[in-house]
């Protein structure tokens, strides 16, 4: 049984050196290193920017979910005789309507609480030594996802907005999942940012934003995407949006399966409006 909460060495966290310990008495004595979500000093602060109790407190994704993109249901929400199994996995609403782009979509947990504390530590204070151990709970949680994937994929940022933040923190954590990292995608306009817009606004508000790399648009195109089966990376799901833009991207460049993981979702308590219409369930 994998633990839910694997201690910091299966997260990412260094393995101990000598001189660790002092290490870590001298950052808290000199500079009162304080956890980036709770706000108390830590102990061990060498160990990333996040105390032990505050991982601990992440609220997981755990079932039942949705078996195409994730999202938790409510218990009772499908009722089965229990002589009688379901024909078909459980699906949301929304998947039950069009077939997403995105195979399989998973999340370590729900956008809330500590772990979003953790990630704006990460997007917005520039705390990039958080995204080891947010990738490795990925690796935990979301392994099926990984499993026999050719590469992961991250969703990128427009280059004016990675300039201004630095970096992109959907690859600082697609680095961490023990797959080849491809950048074959870039965003090709700047859009508003999606935290912005109302639900329905967001199709429109990423509808043609991706494209693939330049110099991935000729024989690299064909060699390396072609029939590949890849993995989206981003930090957060939302509408899943985003992901289905870049996953219409990847698919007309001929890869086979385009799949995805997060580090959390938003966890729709409202009727989802209407997304574009996806392809046919038949088949699926």
């Amino acid at each position: 049984m994998i633990d839910p909460h694997p201690p910091p060495d299966a997260l990412g966290a260094r393995a101990w050196m000598p001189g660790r310990d002092i290490a870590d008495g001298l950052l808290a004595a000199l500079f009162s290193s304080p956890c980036v979500v709770c706000g108390r000093v830590m102990d061990h602060p060498t160990q990333g920017a996040a105390c032990d109790d505050c991982w601990r407190a992440v609220r997981l994704i755990t079932p039942p979910i949705c078996q195409v993109c994730g999202e938790p249901l409510a218990s009772g929400r499908i009722a089965v005789a229990d002589d009688q199994p379901p024909a078909l996995p459980l699906w949301c609403a929304v998947c039950s309507a069009r077939r997403p782009r995105i195979e399989i979509a998973r999340a370590v947990g729900e956008y809330e609480g500590t772990l979003r504390d953790l990630l704006h530590a990460l997007k917005f204070d520039g705390r990039r030594s958080l995204a080891p151990r947010l990738g490795a709970l990925i690796r935990v949680r979301c392994a099926p996802v990984l499993d026999r994937a050719d590469a992961v994929i991250p969703v990128p940022l427009h280059p004016r907005r990675e300039w201004t933040r630095g970096f992109n923190q959907a690859e600082l954590i697609a680095r961490e999942l023990g797959l080849p990292v491809w950048r074959q995608l870039r965003r090709r306009r700047h859009t508003s940012s999606q935290s912005t817009l109302a639900a329905a606004e967001r199709w429109r508000n990423v509808a043609g934003a991706f494209a693939l790399g330049r110099r991935f648009c000729g024989r690299a195109r064909q060699s390396r995407l072609a029939g590949a089966r890849v993995v989206l990376v981003d930090d957060v799901q939302t509408t899943g949006a985003t992901l289905e833009a870049c996953a219409e991207v990847l698919e007309h460049a001929g890869v086979h399966e385009v799949r995805a993981v997060t580090v959390a979702r938003a966890v729709l308590t409202y009727p989802a409006p209407a997304a574009p219409a996806g392809r046919s369930l038949t088949g699926f």
